[in-house]
């Protein structure tokens, strides 16, 4: 009989009050579950499809529809890889360095977790703005920042920038610097520590936070109906498109560019749960040989 067994077998046998209890707490959790995320996606899909598909077809190609959707993705596009240089920059400076206000950095980069994203549209809208503090100044040069795609850039930015950050901070400072420090006394470069050392180190954690910044950068809403102007087949992301389409009392075609952020948003889960397993596996491999189970 193995330890484990020995082990099982010794432990006292929960009370009926306790069984009873964990399958409340799981039927309760089933039924939330069901009753809040799972019964919304379908009735999503089906109400896309109430008229069949090919008037769900003729709604996702129109043309506004797509340009909406190309707009979201440029968007995302330009955010996601900033963001990231961005992230891991200021999480490389943070846990890797002491300098005077440091701490205060790291309060700045939470600001867009705590205020709302109208509140974030509205700051951009009065720096940039016509009677904004800069907005004079670009309309003499005939720049035009608001209610352009520029401006939609501009907060998706802004309000997906801590991500990276915050996933590679709290990993990095638990890591700790032994493995960089050795690098560099063994003759590494700070760049070839970076690339052979940190990145590798940091990659599961970075991937995390590229997929939950990119997710979040197709999804804003608040911030973009600000600053955009909601101008047809020109700055419109695909969150206001499905708004639009909603006003005009256009339900299917709402629904059908709902759906494809539904789809966006399962996409990005399948893909979080991906790395999450890929990196426990990783993880798990490692212990059992670092245990010697394989010796």
């Amino acid at each position: 009989m193995t330890p484990a067994v020995t082990r099982a077998k010794g432990q006292a046998k929960p009370s009926p009050a306790i069984r009873w209890g964990r399958r409340a707490l799981i039927a309760i959790g089933i039924l939330l579950t069901l009753l809040v995320i799972v019964l919304p996606l379908v009735a999503v899909f089906a109400q896309a499809l109430s008229r069949g598909w090919e008037a769900y077809a003729a709604n996702i190609t129109h043309p506004e529809t797509l340009h909406a959707i190309k707009l979201t993705l440029l968007a995302a596009a330009i955010a996601v890889p900033v963001n990231t240089i961005f992230g891991v920059c200021a999480a490389w400076a943070i846990t890797r360095f002491r300098f005077p206000g440091r701490r205060l950095l790291q309060t700045l980069i939470d600001i867009p977790f705590a205020i709302s994203p109208v509140v974030a549209g509205v700051m951009y809208l009065l720096l940039y703005g016509t009677g904004g503090w800069l907005g004079a100044w670009l309309y003499a040069h005939d720049l035009q920042v608001m209610f352009s795609v520029t401006a939609v850039v501009l907060v998706t930015v802004f309000v997906t920038s801590p991500f990276v950050a915050r996933e590679l901070i709290p990993f990095m400072q638990a890591q700790g610097t032994e493995e960089e420090e050795s690098s560099m006394v063994l003759g590494a470069s700070g760049w070839q520590t970076f690339w052979r050392v940190t990145l590798p180190n940091i990659q599961w954690a970075l991937i995390y936070g590229v997929i939950l910044c990119n997710a979040r950068a197709m999804g804003e809403f608040g911030a973009v109906a600000v600053v955009s102007g909601n101008i047809r087949g020109e700055t419109n992301t695909l969150p206001l498109y499905v708004q639009q389409t909603f006003d005009d009392y256009n339900i299917a075609g709402a629904f059908a560019a709902a759906s494809l952020l539904a789809t966006l948003a399962l996409f990005t889960l399948v893909l979080k749960t991906a790395v999450e397993w890929r990196r426990d596996r990783l993880a798990a491999v490692n212990d059992r040989r670092g245990s010697g189970e394989w010796n």
